[in-house]
């Protein structure tokens, strides 16, 4: 009776939860390929070619990339970032000013909703730095996200290059960005050598939570 109970909580819990999430238009951005820690990270040498769709629910208007890299990936560039989306021909969007954060507790990017920015801490954690970031915030696509999904590469020419990508975007009649892409579902453009390394680390850390929780839980 009492595990029948704990069971019916947990789904309640989850189900407010990811209403709540639906109803704030908060993660319904998704990237593809993306990395996650299980069942492994997906990365992508560059130029990185993503796919960029709302999963579920309304448009995301005034879409917007928010590129995120370390320290040594900034200090190694050797040309501007650039994102194009159209047919060929110049870049679509290339980046040339980039903002330093350092501090754990900050959210960014600017102008977002409640719940909607991402810590500089899990920003730091998912790039595997204990230093500064850098990062960009720039309007992007020709049009606002649907469930159609559209297509953009990034081009990243730096002698250590290692940087996440995400999408943000409004819901309708919200002057803040209210949708983006999952904290831990951002696109990455890091080189293959390095893609194995974490791909096994992840999967190695996810392996021990398991066996952890296992040990540890007790039948109710």
């Amino acid at each position: 009776m009492k595990k029948s109970i704990v069971t019916l909580t947990v789904l309640l819990v989850a189900t407010l939860m990811i209403g709540t999430a639906l109803a704030a238009g908060n993660g319904l951005i998704r990237l593809d390929p993306h990395g996650s820690y299980y069942p492994e990270a997906v990365m992508l040498e560059s130029p990185a070619t993503f796919t960029v769709y709302v999963q579920s629910g309304p448009d995301a208007t005034d879409p917007h990339i928010f590129l995120v890299m370390t320290e040594s990936c900034y200090e190694g560039l050797t040309s501007d970032v650039t994102i194009d989306w159209g047919a060929g021909g110049l870049p679509d969007l290339t980046i040339t000013s980039w903002t330093l954060a350092d501090d754990n507790g900050d959210k960014i990017p600017p102008g977002c909703a409640s719940g909607t920015g991402y810590t500089v801490a899990s920003l730091k954690d998912h790039l595997d730095t204990d230093g500064p970031v850098y990062w960009a915030f720039e309007p992007f696509l020709a049009n606002p996200i649907s469930e159609t999904p559209q297509e953009f590469t990034v081009t990243l020419e730096s002698t250590d290059p290692r940087m996440m990508v995400y999408a943000l975007g409004k819901a309708e009649g919200c002057d803040l960005f209210s949708n983006r892409v999952p904290p831990t579902q951002p696109g990455f453009v890091i080189p293959e050598g390095t893609t194995i390394a974490l791909a096994v680390a992840s999967l190695s850390a996810f392996a021990m939570y398991a066996l952890l929780r296992k040990r540890t839980l007790k039948p109710i």
